[in-house]
């Protein structure tokens, strides 16, 4: 039972316009007596007796694209970039990791891991990983330590085994090549641990239902469903590997409950899922983000679990980096997607350069850190301090507990940490400073917010 008794608590704070960047305030807050709030009381409140999923971690893509612009960074760049995402006393503490299998668009070419043709897999190495990719995994693991979770996913199979014979524009893997194509992520899983990266999940295809003009490949239901439960899972499970974390869907939350359903509905492909992957891209249409998707598949599944896979920033503009709505976006998804029971998050590139790069097909995007690799200066937007706000001080293990605010100018969340401290995160999306009442309970400490700002409460 969490007490209250002789708490005080921590404020740190990012502000629009200030430079509070994850500062920490001077002095701590100090709870009283707070029975009955009135209708003009601003209130959070957090019941920690309530308490929901268990929080694995926070994190992001290591690319071709990202491990290229690290490499041509000064040793010096390097070690502050890694401290920045990894330390969780120097930075904030990433410990998830995606990365891509074969090609993407942010890499500098396409390319596969075998010889065109070869379903037998007999040519299959991933020598071209070793040049920045491996490297920079390696770093990057050895950093965070036992807490690592590294998942990789595929954008598409090799050509020769889809129908339109393309890595690009979609396309549909041949029924001829489920099992060659089952074989590989075995082949290239095997191949990292060699190289001591282990890992710890994957996910089966990278938004399979979108038509891309860079490595794509397109699932109906039905077809991930049929070759999650025939080909993937009994394979990995054949070569020992059933014990890596089956990640289903992969893409935005518009479509994400009839997949689901499908695929979960259907015991034996269910058997092999532990959960099902989502971004954010869903308004491509023109609507709001799709929050309510989220809950609904927990409230259908909730032995399943739900990880946010990707989102990033689009159409990058240089003229943008200090944009603080890019940093907003974020924090209102971070905290709506762990309220509806999300386990864990990961952002997209860790690093692109000066350009948003690079990418083969010019799909350029924005990172939490840019390297202008001319100067050999990092450049840290708002979108890093944002997340910060959770990958730092939210501990793998935390269980989320009960935050509510009375307004709708501020959205909360709430954990409770493994050594048995909260942390509470109140976003301000307001125009305006809000004073509010951290309410636990029957007492409370008041705290002032400033306007467009985040805030972790540690207490």
């Amino acid at each position: 039972m969490f007490s209250i008794e002789n708490k005080s608590v921590t404020v740190f704070t990012s502000a629009d316009s200030t430079s509070l960047k994850l500062s920490r305030a001077n002095s701590n807050l100090t709870f009283r007596a707070f029975n009955q709030p009135l209708e003009t009381d601003i209130c959070i409140f957090v019941n920690p007796n309530k308490q929901f999923q268990t929080f694995i971690g926070i994190g992001g893509a290591i690319t071709d694209a990202s491990a290229e612009v690290f490499a041509k960074l000064s040793k010096e760049k390097q070690l502050e970039f890694l401290n920045a995402y990894f330390s969780s006393d120097k930075g904030i503490g990433y410990s998830v990791i995606r990365t891509n299998m074969n090609s993407c668009d942010f890499s500098s070419k396409s390319y596969t891991y075998i010889t065109e043709g070869d379903n037998e897999l007999q040519s299959f190495s991933i020598d071209i990983d070793k040049e920045y990719k491996l490297p920079l995994l390696k770093k990057a693991m050895a950093m965070i330590g036992k807490k690592a979770s590294l998942y990789i996913s595929p954008w598409s199979p090799p050509a020769f085994m889809k129908d339109n014979n393309n890595v690009l524009q979609g396309g549909k893997l041949l029924p001829e090549y489920y099992q060659p194509w089952a074989n590989y992520y075995v082949k290239y899983i095997n191949e990292l641990e060699k190289e001591g990266i282990p890992v710890w999940g994957l996910t089966i295809q990278n938004e399979p239902m979108a038509k891309q003009r860079w490595e794509s490949c397109i699932y109906s239901a039905e077809e991930e469903r049929d070759f999650l439960k025939k080909f993937l899972g009994p394979t990995l499970k054949k070569a020992g590997l059933g014990n890596k974390k089956i990640i289903v869907w992969d893409h935005n939350r518009d479509l994400i409950t009839q997949r689901v359903n499908v695929i979960l509905d259907d015991k034996d492909a269910s058997k092999y899922v532990w959960g099902i992957g989502f971004h954010w891209y869903e308004n491509w249409s023109g609507g709001n983000q799709m929050y309510e998707n989220i809950d609904a598949v927990n409230e259908m599944y909730p032995t399943k679990n739900l990880l946010f896979t990707e989102g990033c920033v689009e159409k990058f503009d240089s003229k943008k980096y200090q944009l603080w709505a890019n940093g907003e976006r974020y924090g209102k998804s971070m905290i709506n997607d762990f309220n509806n029971g999300t386990v864990g998050w990961t952002d997209w590139n860790i690093l692109l350069d000066q350009y948003g790069g690079p990418n083969h097909v010019q799909n350029f995007c924005f990172s939490p850190i840019h390297a202008d690799v001319t100067k050999d200066e990092l450049i840290y937007t708002p979108s890093y301090f944002f997340i910060g706000h959770f990958s730092k001080f939210i501990q793998k293990g935390a269980k989320r507990i009960s935050s509510v605010a009375s307004r709708s100018k501020l959205l909360t969340t709430s954990f409770l940490n493994p050594d048995g401290k909260i942390v509470t995160i109140v976003m301000n999306q307001d125009s305006k400073k809000v004073k509010y009442n951290l309410c636990i309970g029957m007492v409370a400490t008041e705290i002032e917010i400033p306007s467009h700002a985040i805030q972790t409460l540690i207490y």
